[in-house]
């Protein structure tokens, strides 16, 4: 606990300096004007998404950056992408990436709203569990992407990691989930506090060896989320997964799923479906920005291998 309190006064000040910063600022200010939206879209995202048909548009009615998904690789363009929101919050919070996603080309971008008074991780993973096989057989697809915020990216790593959820999700990205466990939680009074706090029983089963994992992970994380308390909670730090830790900066908690970079770093993650996230593929180049950045180093343009096709 001394360790913990430790760290936690460290990252207490390192966060207070990121937030004096001219970037900590101007991401405090997006902060506060994206939470003040997202309270008036909270309603709208309580109701339950409605299954829509997927609609197969010839490529005449699609913008520049759908049509080149879609010729660089129609697979990945149609793989279906899940997202799932965090602690006490509905698919509204997704509303910006899900249009950009969209925007992007790719297809089929699905939410799950699972009750805001969950108080069990591994019940919420099960939870998750039926909704992806649901649509695995709704769409075909073996595999799927999924897309978590806060806890929602801890519910997901949990599927993946110890319900079996690797044979069904490919890549898995989370949005400043408490995958070391975070401070915070412990003003939560309940059993879900309980597992979010550092050293608790689900942030020790995630830390257990995961030998054959075969999702690869994006971890997004910002040095001005001031719901990870250590900051770097919110990176996957595990020699058996394939996980890219990718630090933003200035962001808020909530503002993670609209910052440009994160939105664009997942867009060019899904589009592609090799291991690494790292080899561009023809249609996708055109997304913009320079090549991506990895914890503030730019990423190596190496080839790599196609994964067997899923779907």
């Amino acid at each position: 606990m001394r360790e913990h309190l430790e760290r936690a006064s460290a990252g207490v000040r390192r966060g207070a300096r990121s937030l004096l910063s001219p970037t900590g600022v101007r991401g405090a200010a997006i902060e506060v004007a994206w939470v003040a939206a997202h309270a008036a879209l909270y309603p709208l995202g309580a109701v339950a998404e409605r299954a829509r048909p997927d609609k197969h548009r010839g490529l005449g009615s699609l913008s520049p950056a759908q049509r080149g998904l879609v010729i660089g690789d129609v697979e990945a363009a149609g793989t279906p992408i899940l997202l799932v929101h965090g602690m006490v919050d509905n698919r509204s919070i997704f509303t910006l990436l899900r249009r950009a996603l969209q925007r992007r080309g790719f297809r089929r971008v699905l939410s799950l709203n699972y009750s805001p008074l969950t108080r069990d991780v591994r019940e919420a993973a099960e939870r998750l569990a039926a909704r992806v096989e649901g649509i695995c057989a709704d769409t075909g697809f073996e595999r799927i992407h999924v897309i978590g915020h806060s806890m929602g990216g801890l519910i997901a790593r949990y599927y993946v990691q110890c319900l079996g959820g690797d044979e069904r999700v490919h890549t898995l990205v989370t949005l400043g989930s408490p995958h070391g466990g975070t401070m915070p939680a412990y003003l939560v009074p309940h059993r879900l506090g309980r597992q979010l706090r550092p050293g608790s029983d689900v942030v020790r089963e995630l830390a257990q060896p995961a030998p054959s994992c075969r999702t690869r992970f994006l971890a997004v994380w910002s040095d001005l989320d001031q719901m990870m308390v250590p900051k770097a909670a919110a990176r996957i730090e595990h020699p058996d997964l394939d996980a890219r830790n990718l630090l933003v900066r200035g962001v808020g908690h909530m503002s993670l799923p609209i910052h440009r970079r994160a939105v664009h770093e997942i867009s060019m993650t899904l589009a592609q479906l090799g291991a690494d996230g790292v080899t561009l593929t023809p249609g996708v180049a055109s997304l913009g920005c320079d090549r991506p950045l990895v914890d503030g180093a730019a990423a190596p343009a190496t080839s790599s291998l196609r994964r067997p096709a899923i779907g």
